[in-house]
């Protein structure tokens, strides 16, 4: 599981909370050099392994999300590089949220539909990815989570994938996942008119949409 300054603390938990309990599980954490790595909710994680001392073919290569500082690592050759290594031996290339950017801008979406937080779907086809606006995506070896609380979903469904239904199902029941929330607003569809567009305005704020289509341009031209 790639961690990095500044990503989105749920994109990692989610799946982790159910991956954790696989049969056997092994995790590896991996940011350039192992310690502590502050992200966007101010709770540190620690990185476990250097990415020189990941494995080189693990069974599932994950990346979060985040805002600006996954956005920056679009022009980091060596974030992208191991993405892209290890992505070419791992069973499963995953993501949540605009960590499919990351698997995109390492060349790891091309051909595949994937999903990603709604206000950054259009950035997918720049990569050669089919976006999607399903809460989670299976296509082949390619498993990717719409935006943040999508990973919860996502987890279930590679656990399913991994150690079967029944096991799955288990995990749901203990974690007493039947969600019920206090608005329909988790989509652009269903949120109010005024919500939606408050929302699309705090993204859009200071340049940030606009320089993220202009990094997504930048790295994508690269791999032609």
């Amino acid at each position: 599981m790639l961690v990095y300054p500044g990503m989105t603390l749920l994109d990692l938990v989610g799946p982790l909370q159910t991956w954790a309990r696989l049969p056997n599980a092994e995790l590896q954490f991996a940011w350039k050099a192992p310690g502590d790595i502050p992200t966007d909710a101010g709770l540190s994680v620690n990185a476990t392994v250097g990415f020189s001392n990941a494995w080189e073919d693990p069974d599932i290569l994950f990346a979060p999300g985040g805002l600006d500082p996954t956005f920056a690592l679009l022009d980091d050759d060596e974030t992208i590089h191991f993405l892209a290594s290890r992505g070419e031996k791992a069973k499963w290339v995953t993501s949540v949220c605009t960590g499919a950017v990351l698997l995109g801008a390492a060349g790891l979406l091309k051909g595949y539909r994937a999903a990603t937080h709604w206000f950054f779907l259009d950035q997918l086809e720049l990569y050669g990815a089919t976006p999607s606006d399903a809460r989670y995506v299976v296509d082949r070896n390619r498993a990717t989570g719409g935006g943040v609380t999508a990973g919860v979903d996502f987890g279930l469904v590679m656990a399913t994938r991994i150690a079967g239904e029944p096991f799955a199902r288990s995990v749901q029941l203990a974690m007493q996942y039947a969600p019920e929330p206090p608005f329909r607003s988790g989509t652009p569809a269903e949120a109010l008119p005024e919500t939606a567009a408050a929302v699309r305005a705090r993204f859009e704020a200071n340049g940030r949409a606009q320089a993220l289509r202009d990094a997504c341009i930048r790295t994508a031209a690269r791999m032609k």
